[in-house]
């Protein structure tokens, strides 16, 4: 797989230490990586063509600062991996919202750097990945990483993903043709973990907005998810 890598940092000495570790990493793994060096947020947004694989990005930036940068980011790509640096803990709800894949902490240590790039990659192959769905007699092929959440709806599954999609199945026949990325939350519906921005005992509420009813007692076993797929 042939990767870009973007390293969007306002600090220099940072930006190269960085890419010597994306650099080796890509070496010792035999990935061709194209790694380009951005001083700030904005200069990156304006290179910004939606070809890009993996983001690492600095939070605390003159200007545009990292959080805002991925915000605008997500609105025109959904599988751009998002890595944060980060000197503070006070950023990761906003994670959640953006669908950060990980935090770093500066100094970034090397080893826990390649771990993330190669998580990015796995990531980016599960992307790919794509179902091929009967719906209303017509056959629809639906990109799995764009799939929100689906419910059940008499003998009829539900899929909420770019548009709705409704298929006779069970959910059970669904989740069986999905990832680790799914998580059943009841008997009626499941969501996809990593559009997930915040789980309380009674409800899953999603990027979009959406929400999703729990069922009782159910909260911590979707926590245990998300944290165990993150």
């Amino acid at each position: 797989m042939d990767l870009k890598i973007a390293i969007c940092d306002d600090s220099a000495a940072d930006r190269r230490f960085i890419a010597e570790i994306a650099r080796s990493w890509a070496k010792d793994t035999g990935r061709d990586a194209r790694i380009t060096e951005f001083p700030s947020a904005e200069s990156f947004l304006f290179e910004f063509d939606g070809g890009w694989d993996i983001l690492l990005l600095d939070i605390e930036m003159g200007g545009m600062d990292g959080v805002e940068l991925a915000k605008r980011l997500r609105e025109k790509s959904a599988t751009l991996q998002i890595v944060f640096i980060t000197g503070y803990s006070e950023y990761i709800e906003e994670g959640y919202e953006v669908e950060a894949l990980h935090y770093l902490v500066k100094p970034v240590d090397p080893s826990k750097l390649r771990s993330v790039l190669t998580r990015a990659v796995g990531k980016l192959a599960k992307n790919e990945k794509a179902l091929t769905l009967d719906s209303g007699g017509e056959t629809v092929r639906v990109p799995v990483y764009e799939i929100r959440c689906a419910e059940v709806r008499g003998n009829y599954v539900t899929l909420h993903a770019r548009s709705d999609i409704t298929v006779k199945m069970t959910l059970g026949e669904l989740m069986d043709m999905l990832d680790d990325r799914f998580y059943r939350v009841s008997r009626w519906a499941m969501v996809n973990l990593t559009r997930v921005s915040r789980v309380s005992r009674n409800e899953v509420t999603l990027t979009d907005g959406s929400v999703i009813p729990l069922p009782r007692g159910a909260w911590e076993g979707i926590n245990r998810a998300i944290i165990s797929l993150r």
